[in-house]
């Protein structure tokens, strides 16, 4: 399973479970994604991204986006989409 790194964590909601990613790749809803930290290690299927207020279907290189996590992350965690 190869992995590419596409962002990094920058706020995490834990009332809410999301995450804010910045990208620098491009990210698409039904991506498989890995974030990895000191105290985070998952991977998880995108279901939905956000950006400001707007539900996307793709976000792109430089972009902020939000994101539901099913554990929680940590500022400066590495997210990596997985490429089957």
């Amino acid at each position: 399973m190869e992995e590419q790194e596409i962002g990094v964590v920058e706020h995490f909601f834990d009332k809410i479970s999301v995450g804010i990613i910045r990208l620098s790749g491009v990210l698409k809803v039904g991506d498989t994604i890995h974030i990895k930290g000191k105290q985070t290690d998952f991977s998880q299927k995108i279901e939905s991204l956000r950006i400001e207020f707007n539900n996307v279907t793709e976000a792109k290189e430089g972009d902020k986006v939000g994101t539901k996590v099913a554990q929680p992350l940590h500022v400066s965690d590495k997210v990596f989409k997985v490429i089957a």
